[in-house]
């Protein structure tokens, strides 16, 4: 009955600006590449990463067909699922579930000058899981999960325990944000958006940086040749610290609570942990706070990274996103450099990982923290890619 519990991560795509899949990204990050560049928007210049800057035009989308059904956002998204499902040996059956993590969705169509703009419902959260259903032809409508900035991680530990249910043999996650006037003004208005780009972790950090990627992954019960980088899902937790509505428990005390549930269910003690993919945003608030929850949790010796240097907080796709590259990381057993670190800036020393390197890597902690006090912890496993073993 154990076995039959089990969860992978059997097959995962990225596109972003450092590239339109996994491994275009992870062979950009090994030469400490970043997607992040000045550009000019609201009237201002700012730095934030931008998918359409490195894939240019309608071609990108040539293989969805007639794009003008579509918003920008739900084209990538499509665009990256195929992608997915065309890498795999895998057939959408009445047992696949679909889940979407976004914060913001389709926002952007509200804007005067876009396609949409006449048609409001279209930044419907339901009505995007609509369109990504349909175009694929599930049967099983979309589950859209948006939770802030954990989000992306959140709907690994959904897909795994609708799976564990038996309400699912197979999800489909897909994630994505794009930037829009309204997600830079909104951060704007807190101050916490950075005049270069975001430095996590170090002593003059001023903010963090927006970002927009695009990741989808499929969760299975069992795996076969085609997967690559299989990983087991071996524990998750979540855990709102009730703080604030924006700023983080002082403590750490909901990201140490859902490491310790995520280490509990896993059954590992915190010296099993490899690697920890931290959330890193650059903030003043949001990097101590996660050096204090680390250190609670005996996990302040463990090589650590943020990846926001390279992609900017990419919201509701971040988790997934970091959650792919982090597996990629175990196979390839090597540990990406915290891009932008310079002088530790945090009261708790984290040891963080200031160039890559090969390590032996068997299990990585992947964390969120967000808005409203949520926070996850996800522990992955690597598994063998032999064909057969489930």
């Amino acid at each position: 009955m154990e076995l039959m519990n089990k969860v992978y991560i059997t097959n995962h795509h990225i596109l972003s600006p450092l590239g339109d899949s996994s491994i275009e990204n992870f062979n950009n990050l090994l030469k400490n590449n970043s997607g992040i560049k000045k550009h000019r928007r609201i009237g201002k210049d700012s730095f934030y990463s931008a998918i359409i800057d490195k894939n240019k035009g309608d071609q990108l989308f040539a293989e969805i067909g007639d794009v003008e059904l579509y918003t920008p956002l739900e084209r990538l998204m499509i665009l990256s699922v195929s992608k997915l499902l065309g890498a795999s040996n895998f057939k959408i059956n009445s047992k696949t579930g679909l889940i979407i993590s976004t914060t913001k969705g389709n926002i952007d169509v509200l804007a005067k000058d876009t396609a949409f703009y006449k048609d409001p419902s279209r930044a419907y959260l339901p009505v995007l899981g609509e369109k990504i259903q349909g175009f694929f032809k599930l049967k099983n409508p979309a589950i859209v999960v948006s939770n802030a900035c954990v989000s992306g991680v959140l709907a690994v530990a959904v897909a795994k325990q609708l799976m564990q249910a038996d309400l699912y043999e197979d999800v489909i996650i897909v994630s994505g944000d794009l930037v829009s006037d309204f997600i830079v003004a909104g951060f704007e208005s807190f101050q916490a958006i950075s005049s270069t780009p975001c430095r996590p972790y170090s002593k003059n950090r001023d903010g963090i940086t927006i970002g927009e990627a695009i990741a989808s992954v499929l969760m299975r019960k069992t795996y076969d040749a085609t997967s690559v980088d299989v990983v087991e899902v071996v524990g998750n937790a979540s855990c709102n610290d009730a703080n604030h509505i924006s700023g983080p428990s002082r403590t750490g005390e909901g990201l140490f609570l859902s490491i310790q549930a995520a280490l509990k269910e896993a059954k590992l003690e915190a010296t099993d942990i490899d690697y920890v993919s931290a959330h890193g945003t650059a903030t003043i608030f949001n990097d101590e706070m996660e050096s204090i929850a680390f250190q609670r949790a005996k996990l302040d010796k463990v090589p650590v990274n943020s990846l926001k240097a390279y992609y900017g907080h990419t919201l509701g796709a971040s988790g997934l996103l970091e959650t792919v590259i982090g597996l990629m990381s175990l196979h390839q057993n090597t540990l990406i450099s915290s891009l932008g670190f310079d002088e530790m800036g945090v009261s708790v020393p984290l040891n963080i990982i200031k160039e890559n390197h090969n390590k032996s890597l068997s299990v990585f902690l992947k964390t969120a923290s967000g808005f409203g006090g949520s926070n996850t912890a996800l522990i992955l496993k690597k598994n063998s890619r032999k064909k057969g073993l489930n």
